[in-house]
């Protein structure tokens, strides 16, 4: 009985901190797209992490989720989110789907979402975990990320949550004539974060400052 009053008050603590989340972190540095800030009330962060973590779920950093890889900062999955700017019709490509964290939130605010997750492990977490969540618009795959999915393109939004010194060249092309692809582009140590919007089949560039990515791994990505 105590276990189950624990667990409530967990969930409760949970929702107070998802909430000062939101607030601090997230309205206090400027997002303003309504659907983008209720969609980080209602997504439990703590859902994509280990219980180790529990304690740092909303805390302003990024957290580790095993093989190297991270779950992104709060305010970064806000603002990567809100530039995309969403209408609730769009076919997203995520690529490197991680802790499916970004992809639930994706999953709220558009029609479908294709998400390719390399590392085997990552993949079959986030697919239970947004299984169990209920979503019916994801798509989850077990691919080199770099090289897209030609066959379900083309996108109306790519999203890369890891960091490249060059776009990908196939997903240029997976991308939809007036589309928006988003990627951190840089080394190791230093990146900046690049909108691209696709006029005449050209990329039209523009830098939303300096963040920190793990590397994308693929045939297209950057060298291991």
């Amino acid at each position: 009985m105590w276990g189950f009053f624990n667990n409530l008050k967990m969930m409760d603590d949970f929702e107070k901190l998802r909430c000062q989340m939101v607030e601090t972190q997230i309205l206090a540095r400027g997002i303003s797209d309504k659907k983008v800030i209720d969609a980080m009330l209602k997504i439990p962060r703590e859902k994509f992490i280990e219980e180790k973590f529990y304690s740092q779920a909303y805390s302003d950093h990024p957290l580790p989720i095993g093989e190297g890889q991270t779950i992104s900062q709060p305010f970064i999955v806000a603002l990567m989110t809100e530039l995309l700017n969403l209408t609730g019709n769009e076919k997203v490509l995520e690529i490197g789907t991680g802790s499916g964290y970004q992809t639930a939130i994706l999953a709220e605010l558009s029609k479908k979402v294709y998400t390719v997750e390399r590392i085997p492990t990552l993949f079959k977490n986030a697919k239970n975990i947004l299984a169990e969540m209920g979503y019916k618009n994801i798509f989850l795959f077990n691919l080199d990320g770099t090289e897209g999915l030609k066959e379900h393109s083309p996108f109306d939004r790519i999203i890369l949550t890891a960091a490249s010194d060059k776009i990908p060249q196939p997903l240029v092309e997976q991308l939809k004539e007036s589309g928006k692809l988003i990627i951190p582009i840089g080394d190791r140590f230093s990146q900046e974060l690049l909108v691209a919007d696709k006029i005449n089949g050209k990329l039209e560039i523009k830098n939303y400052g300096g963040v920190t990515f793990v590397p994308l791994i693929g045939k297209f990505g950057v060298s291991e």
